[in-house]
């Protein structure tokens, strides 16, 4: 059997068309790049097209400067039957001194499916190392307050008395 893929590596030097007023690269056009690696990475690892359904716990740390590398680093950190957790983080380098910085860390819920649209089971993660079991079990945690957190405003939406 071949080796799963299961990381992406995508480097992109941000121009100034990505800028906002204050001259940094705009959360926006760093969004729409991390739901591209999102996909490549989901879609590499089962072969399928996929579709975000979640974003999870996006934290810029640090602005982006307009001339700098961003490297964004993808791992599928869990699956289930259709769904797949893809980490992304996100480092800026400076150009002419090398200095690296962690700016972003986010993770996309990401769903495979056929050409009607319809969810089709990935392949199981096989975890190779501690560090995979360790992301995979974190994943496992996020996937648990997630579904609370939905349940809880599912039921704040039923108690409001709002039929929309």
């Amino acid at each position: 059997m071949s080796k799963q893929e299961k990381t992406l590596t995508m480097t992109v030097l941000m121009t100034p068309d990505m800028a906002n007023f204050s001259g940094n690269v705009h959360g926006g056009s760093l969004l729409k790049l991390l739901d591209q690696v999102a996909y490549a990475c989901a879609a590499k690892y089962c072969k399928q097209y996929v579709v975000t359904a979640a974003l999870d716990q996006v934290f810029f740390k640090q602005h982006v400067n307009v001339g700098e590398l961003v490297t964004f680093n993808a791992r599928v950190n869990h699956v289930g039957r259709s769904s797949m957790e893809i980490g992304v983080k996100v480092v800026a380098e400076h150009l002419r001194t090398y200095e690296k910085r962690h700016t972003t860390s986010c993770y996309f819920t990401m769903v495979a499916i056929d050409e009607h649209g319809k969810s089709v089971e990935v392949p199981r993660l096989e975890l190779e190392t501690e560090e995979e079991r360790r992301l995979y079990a974190a994943a496992e945690m996020r996937k648990k307050l997630r579904q609370e957190s939905l349940e809880r405003s599912r039921a704040l939406m039923n108690d409001s008395g709002d039929d929309e």
